[in-house]
């Protein structure tokens, strides 16, 4: 207990990244954000650091959430009571209702409305009044290497246990580990997506997990389970729905070279991954470890295109005849092929050039562990995923 304790008060000193704005109403000054993100990534955290004063509907309460179900109006009363400034419905997906009293109270009082949850599935599947565009949406992911510390996280953590906050800081993470993917991912969201059937989607859970970064193939993913391509489809969708995971979809802008047009698939956090894969711990030097490293390097720039507002697409080149580069970042601006090596050759480099050659790219980087970064005569430079980062996150890359 006091190890969970002691991990709880470390998540509660983390600054986040994430900061939420909001966008007034002119004529009432009331306002209304969504804030989205998979279960433990630290939303209540986050929301009571930035609105210590606000009045709070927590739905995972039981007697709150039976409250407000059986008489939604009751938030509207309790508000025009009390004329709090800031009030935060937490899982507001739970009660779906609430949001029709949310409208309402935009149009007639100077409130703003924090709503967060775990998935927006249930909210669009009920047809729910998602506020008319009149609230701005966030997503909340992991840990980044920026909360953490640039200079003084722990990689080999990260690529073994994930960066979920109580995960990353925990001494022992596989039972929470375990618990999460059994009690959220096996329970949770089959409840909320309204699966029949959950044997196929438990064992599709662990065939996300070993194709983690893979090709998309549905056909042989339902194979694998026992249900359709379509079906397939479905879960994957579960899972980005769920903020769970995300596609990462090829560059399509053919030239000279025949391209693969098929997305890959990423799980959220790695943690999650070496879990379903049968508790995983990376070692350096092998696949296993370049695949981890890979993806951690990808969550990173995907985190920050959304934290900073920025939102450049994602996506990877690879052609029919083997080159591939890991990320091109925005409309060619940025290529990156992402190696967990120390040892850097000229077979590195095939990739980019070929790229370089076609599309040439503004900006073609090597992301790996090397000690000290360097430039080739042909202007691809070789940084130092430490370095990387701090260019990343203080907006020198992109």
């Amino acid at each position: 207990m006091n190890s969970r304790l002691s991990s709880l008060s470390k998540i509660k000193e983390i600054v986040r990244v994430l900061k939420l704005l909001f966008e007034e109403n002119p004529l009432t000054g009331s306002a209304a954000v969504f804030l989205w993100g998979a279960r433990k990534t630290g939303k209540t955290t986050l929301l009571k650091q930035q609105f210590k004063n606000g009045l709070w509907f927590n739905l995972l309460n039981t007697d709150t959430r039976i409250e407000l179900s059986s008489k939604p109006s009751t938030l509207r009363e309790i508000v025009l009571g009390e004329r709090p400034r800031f009030v935060i419905i937490d899982e507001v997906q739970k009660v779906p209702a609430l949001l029709d009293e949310v409208h309402w109270l935009l149009e007639n009082t100077s409130t703003k409305f924090v709503l967060c949850g775990s998935s927006a599935r249930k909210l669009k599947r009920g047809a729910a009044n998602l506020l008319g565009g009149r609230a701005l949406k966030y997503e909340l992911f992991p840990l980044t290497s920026k909360e953490v510390g640039i200079d003084k996280f722990d990689l080999n953590k990260i690529l073994s246990y994930g960066s979920i906050p109580s995960h990353y800081l925990s001494k022992n993470p596989w039972p929470q580990l375990k618990s999460y993917t059994s009690d959220y991912l096996q329970e949770e969201i089959i409840e909320e997506s309204k699966l029949r059937n959950i044997a196929p989607f438990s064992k599709f859970l662990n065939v996300a997990a070993l194709t983690n970064g893979d090709l998309l193939n549905y056909a042989n993913a339902g194979s694998e389970c026992g249900v359709s391509g379509k079906t397939i489809r479905e879960y994957y969708q579960i899972l980005i729905d769920s903020l769970l995971g995300y596609q990462l979809d090829p560059w399509k802008e053919r030239k000279d070279r025949r391209l693969i047009e098929t997305a890959k698939f990423y799980l959220i956090d790695i943690g999650i991954v070496n879990y379903l894969q049968g508790k995983v711990v990376p070692i350096a030097g092998t696949p296993a470890y370049g695949r981890a490293f890979e993806h951690f390097i990808i969550n990173e720039v995907k985190y920050y295109a959304s934290y900073s507002s920025k939102d450049f697409p994602l996506s990877y080149w690879r052609t029919s005849t083997g080159f591939e580069v890991d990320l091109i970042l925005g409309n060619m601006e940025i290529a990156i092929e992402i190696k967990s090596t120390k040892e850097i050759s000229s077979k590195h480099f095939r990739s980019l050039r070929a790229l370089k050659e076609e599309s040439s790219p503004k900006r073609s980087i090597l992301v790996s562990i090397v000690e000290r970064s360097r430039r080739t005569e042909d202007g691809i430079e070789v940084l130092n995923y430490r370095k990387f980062l701090s260019e990343l996150w203080s907006g020198k890359i992109i």
